[in-house]
């Protein structure tokens, strides 16, 4: 992907982040996750109905990596089923890992593919991951 290009996605999702704001509904599961290490701190929200990502949302303090990712995972993963919301995610995590991983499904999250160069920066882009990862994985536990 070109550089500016890729820049110029993060930083609109940065400047302009898509679903910010919590609003107080039971009928979401709820996710707060932060990074030990900086100020990233991300609150979120999803609303699942019949194994479908309805509605995400969040609020938080993060960095620029982080608060675009954020942006940028609700945005790829609003409207799936849960079945790909769990590929996009591990394929999401495979690629910051350097792992084999299907860039096709990826949408705009592409755009981190590059971020294995900076090391400091990966959990910056994972952790808004890890957080819907969770709320996936209740939410697989109160359907069981």
């Amino acid at each position: 992907m070109d550089q500016n290009l890729r820049r110029s996605i993060i930083l609109d999702h940065y400047q302009h982040p898509r679903h910010r704001g919590l609003i107080d509904d039971d009928t979401y599961q709820k996710s707060d996750t932060r990074n030990e290490s900086c100020i990233d701190e991300i609150h979120l929200m999803a609303k699942v109905e019949d194994q479908i990502m309805k509605d995400i949302r969040f609020d938080g303090e993060a960095c620029a990596i982080c608060m675009s990712s954020t942006s940028v995972m609700i945005q790829t993963l609003l409207g799936k089923n849960l079945t790909d919301a769990k590929k996009i995610i591990q394929a999401f995590e495979h690629m910051i890992e350097q792992k084999e991983y299907d860039a096709r499904i990826l949408e705009q999250a592409i755009v981190y593919d590059d971020i294995y160069k900076q090391p400091n920066r990966k959990t910056c882009a994972l952790l808004p991951w890890r957080g819907i990862k969770k709320i996936i994985e209740k939410e697989d536990e109160t359907n069981e």
